[in-house]
């Protein structure tokens, strides 16, 4: 007997390909590939015995087993599928549409520039007396968690507190400050440190740390390196190395206002 294969099949076999794709993306780089084999080995096995030989109670003991193995899988890969959803709701796409449905008022851009502005000058004068500085600027993601890991401040951004909380000899210095809606959050705070193999040996644990809350989040991380005095920005798990003080400025204002 032969079955009808029309073009809901296509687009079924597709999407199920596509799925498959990206959980095995999810695995590699979340370095548990053998977990994913072992998955559709699973899968292989109770389909071979469900569907071809219909062996009915093993089938329904498998069938449970996956039941209880998926909720076991969010648990265990929760930061994970958490990464995962949030680069799909950070696609280009998403937020044109998501864009379109919401309206900003022109008066926050004015108010982004004098956020904008004062972490320039303070990058620039800690980059030429080589202090270390991590900023991380909160957008649509909060960082409620992160920021309970410092001290909390609550203050207008300000060039000259910024360089006091990075000075060498603060005991906020080796943390990340936090900013957010529009205001100096925290100080101080801990952020999660990528492992990606791809950072060059070069860069540091401040470099690893903001890429990492740029892979966590859609939030920018500023960094002045220690060693060499240079500027760096991590967005979305990618850096931009060695930046001027007008290609920073261009970079904060096209991400916060643009």
């Amino acid at each position: 007997m032969f079955f009808e294969f029309g073009i809901k099949d296509v687009i079924d076999i597709f999407l199920v390909a596509l799925m498959l794709y990206y959980i095995y993306r999810l695995m590699k780089e979340s370095r548990s590939l053998n977990v994913f084999y072992g998955i559709i080995v699973f899968v292989l096995i109770w389909l071979f015995v469900s569907q071809v030989l219909e062996m009915k109670l093993l089938g329904s003991i498998l069938s449970q087993l996956a039941s209880v193995g998926v909720i076991g899988l969010i648990v265990l890969f929760k930061e994970e599928i958490r990464k995962f959803l949030y680069q799909l709701g950070a696609h280009q796409r998403v937020k044109s549409v998501m864009r379109f449905f919401s309206q900003r008022k022109d008066n926050g851009q004015d108010e982004d520039k004098e956020t904008i502005m004062p972490i320039v000058w303070a990058c620039m004068d800690m980059a030429k007396k080589k202090v270390g500085a991590l900023i991380v600027i909160e957008r649509a993601t909060p960082l409620d968690d992160i920021v309970q890991t410092g001290e909390q401040i609550d203050a207008r951004v300000n060039k000259l507190l910024i360089e006091n909380i990075f000075f060498k000899n603060s005991p906020l210095h080796d943390g990340a400050m936090i900013v957010s809606k529009k205001r100096i959050k925290a100080a101080g705070c801990i952020l999660p440190v990528s492992h990606n193999m791809d950072i060059p040996k070069e860069l540091g644990l401040r470099h690893r740390a903001a890429m990492g809350i740029s892979q966590d989040s859609d939030a920018i991380a500023v960094v002045v390196s220690e060693e060499t005095g240079r500027i760096s920005v991590a967005i979305k798990g990618q850096f931009r190395l060695r930046l001027s003080a007008e290609e920073l400025e261009s970079i904060l204002a096209r991400e916060m206002i643009g």
